[in-house]
């Protein structure tokens, strides 16, 4: 009774485990088998990265919550992309996996770091997400406003478009933005 239907997805149940847990793609089947309606592993960058220095999680006791300041740590896009193309034969019932995608911190030119994480994982994806929402990464947010976001989506989504030409399904592509946008920057967007 708990399926739902979301941009063309099956999802078994609407609880899934967001990306940040599982930066590298080890965890997915362990999670799925914990009941998870689907998992969205990543954010993964094109090339290793470590992330901020540590101390980045910082635990708020007064008000019941977590900072996370991890900076897109990674393993990198191919160990990523072996570990997702080693599912592929699972099929959909194995489980719904998105893939999220970010930028390394020195890259110049951001929407080629979307571009080459799309690429290679377009066909291992139930759906993709090109997230822009973390303040920890110099200038990502920046990304959001009305130009940088359509040039990085027009060129995002002609490489999903590429790479799936040959599969059953085309996976859905999303943008994932920060919570505290005005009203002008979110109609930008839209």
């Amino acid at each position: 009774i708990l399926t739902t239907t979301v941009l063309g997805i099956e999802f078994p149940n609407p609880v899934g485990l967001a990306a940040g847990f599982d930066k590298d793609a080890r965890a997915i089947d362990g999670a799925l088998k914990l009941g998870f309606g689907f998992v969205e592993a990543g954010t993964v960058t094109p090339r290793p990265q470590p992330g901020n220095p540590k101390p980045r999680l910082f635990r708020l006791d007064e008000d019941q919550a977590v900072i996370n300041r991890f900076g897109f740590n990674s393993e990198g896009l191919e160990p990523f992309r072996k570990r997702l193309s080693q599912r592929i034969n699972k099929g959909p019932r194995g489980g719904i996996v998105g893939a999220n995608v970010g930028k390394n911190k020195l890259t110049e030119d951001a929407a080629a770091d979307y571009v080459a994480g799309i690429e290679a994982l377009t066909p291992f994806s139930h759906y993709l997400v090109v997230n822009l929402s973390s303040p920890n990464p110099p200038g990502l947010r920046a990304l959001q406003a009305k130009d940088p976001i359509t040039d990085l989506l027009e060129r995002t989504i002609a490489a999903r478009d590429k790479m799936a030409a040959g599969l059953e399904t085309k996976p859905p592509l999303l943008a994932k933005i920060g919570p505290d946008l005005s009203l002008q920057d979110m109609q930008d967007i839209v």
